[in-house]
């Protein structure tokens, strides 16, 4: 009896294995997507034999009007693939400019990551792909042969947070050889965002390196908090464990983050070698991340001397009571005449925020604040938070 079970077991896989053989061709056993191809063309490849419709969404694609919690936004746009007999579906792109790019695919109406790609980033509670193609902009943000930098994970002690939080640090190549101090850079995120952002989605790491290396910034830490207040760590390093993320967390902006700000600096001064005075701090952020970067920056107003605003999120909420957000004026005054070494403001022509950006612009000009302003292509996207963030360095602590 367990002779014929054995035997039938065998004939059954043998059955399946030939089933699979059927359904797969061989030709699609190693399916490549995305391939960047040698003309800068990109080709996405899905294998779904049984499938209506596979789109890929992408960043690349002309951006379509898509409805959010601030009204029309720019979204990916969507095309189709095309289906061989085989049931791979394909499609390749025009040349592309040289970027990091995100994409992911909708298969009957259902997106979904690429089962071929494992490069895949988190924002909030969606996953997209990402590829690059380099040979121009795009290779400020791959990992190239140059002196790396350390990424550390660090939890410090919030007493007005009443809880400890996790810090993403980097430290620039030859930090731990040295007895040096170094300048100090804080980046902020945006909603949906944590700790984690900038070095995924935002390449700082390699940005930082690459320029370092190039002599284009001077050696610095940049820290990386995370501005959800409620939370201790981002979603799945904490202790809440793994929970469903969302876009923006209670209380992330009115006022408790800037308020409490400090703690974070504190830490940083007494754990690392840092040149901590007003002329080696700089703090820059995107979205809400700028509008945090603008409202600590006046409420210690003697505390930074490099200010960097990306597509801020300059504009009025129901929730912000908080005493930060008082004496807005008098505050932005305060740090003019304490001095600033630099004030730069950047956002895309095509964002929601532009003209929130536009209006706190005439803002400084009546207040008699000088900053320098870049005005960019496009919407409220990391495209554009990259470019700002390899502009902004570079002018930093000269």
């Amino acid at each position: 009896m367990k002779k014929q079970f054995l035997f039938l077991c065998s004939i059954l896989v043998l059955a399946v294995q030939v089933v699979m053989a059927q359904e797969v061709p061989k030709e699609l056993e190693n399916i490549i997507s995305p391939e960047v191809n040698a003309d800068r063309t990109v080709t996405f490849r899905f294998y779904a034999p049984k499938a209506d419709t596979v789109q890929v969404t992408s960043d690349f694609l002309p951006p379509v009007k898509v409805m959010s919690r601030f009204g029309l936004v720019d979204g990916p746009g969507t095309i189709n693939l095309t289906k061989d007999k085989n049931g791979l579906w394909t499609y390749t792109s025009k040349p592309l400019d040289s970027e990091l790019y995100s994409y992911s695919f909708v298969v009957d109406g259902v997106r979904t990551t690429d089962p071929n790609s494992p490069y895949a980033l988190r924002n909030s509670a969606s996953m997209t792909n990402i590829f690059i193609v380099d040979k121009g902009r795009a290779d400020l943000y791959k990992t190239n042969d140059v002196p790396h930098g350390t990424v550390t994970n660090n939890w410090y002690p919030s007493a007005g947070l009443k809880m400890n939080r996790r810090l993403t640090i980097y430290t620039p190549a030859g930090y731990e050889q040295s007895n040096e101090k170094y300048p100090v850079l804080y980046l902020l995120h945006g909603a949906g965002g944590d700790e984690e952002s900038w070095a995924a989605h935002g390449r700082a790491i390699q940005i930082l390196d690459n320029l370092i290396a190039q002599g284009k910034a001077k050696p610095m830490i940049v820290v990386m908090p995370n501005g959800n207040v409620v939370q201790d760590a981002g979603y799945g390093y904490g202790k809440d464990g793994f929970y469903k993320p969302q876009f923006l967390l209670p209380q992330s902006m009115n006022g408790v983050y800037e308020a409490n700000f400090m703690d974070i600096v504190s830490y940083v001064e007494k754990t690392f070698r840092v040149k901590n005075n007003k002329e080696n701090r700089a703090i820059a952020g995107l979205s809400m991340g700028g509008f945090h970067t603008m409202h600590i920056s006046r409420y210690y107003p003697n505390t930074f001397d490099y200010v960097g605003l990306f597509s801020a999120a300059i504009m009025p909420r129901e929730d912000a009571t908080g005493k930060v957000y008082s004496n807005i004026d008098e505050t932005l005054k305060a740090q003019k005449n304490n001095g600033l070494k630099l004030y730069w403001i950047a956002i895309g022509k095509d964002d929601f925020l532009y003209q929130a950006n536009i209006d706190f612009k005439k803002k400084l000009d009546g207040l008699g604040l000088k900053y320098e302003y870049l005005e960019t292509g496009e919407g409220h996207i990391w495209k554009n938070w990259r470019i700002y963030l390899a502009e902004f360095a570079p002018r930093l602590f000269k």
